[in-house]
């Protein structure tokens, strides 16, 4: 298990529940990219742009995007060259869910994410959203 990787997570996640988007937008890589599928097949690719947008609209609506950390497992990382991943497991709503994150690392230290693939049991809400955003 790859501890700096963990630690980088870490720091991530606790951004993300603090709505810190100065952290979460030095976090992204700028060619991040969050790849998104569910059980019926559905696909939603989402860039660090339109990442960052969602979580500026919600901080500035006093919204957040979780309650808490504390479910959060991460069964396993994966180091290769400069790149490294870590998957994390979550329960949501009672169902499982998992994710891997594909870190750029220097000197074998993380420094930005470079992708998010994440299985979901439905993302028609997230596919909805999405093509009414590039309907406008």
């Amino acid at each position: 298990m790859n501890q700096a990787l963990v630690d980088g997570m870490w720091t991530y996640l606790k951004a993300g529940l603090a709505m810190d988007v100065d952290t979460l937008d030095r976090l992204y890589d700028p060619e991040f990219e969050n790849v998104r599928v569910d059980e019926s097949g559905q696909t939603v690719s989402l860039t660090k742009a339109q990442f960052m947008a969602r979580f500026r609209a919600l901080r500035e609506q006093g919204e957040r995007v979780g309650e808490s950390i504390d479910d959060v497992t991460f069964p396993a990382t994966t180091d290769f060259g400069d790149h490294a991943a870590i998957v994390m497991r979550r329960v949501q709503d009672g169902t499982p869910a998992l994710y891997t994150f594909i870190w750029r690392m220097e000197e074998g230290r993380p420094t930005t994410i470079l992708r998010e693939l994440t299985f979901d049991k439905d993302i028609s809400y997230l596919v909805k959203m999405v093509q009414a955003t590039a309907d406008a």
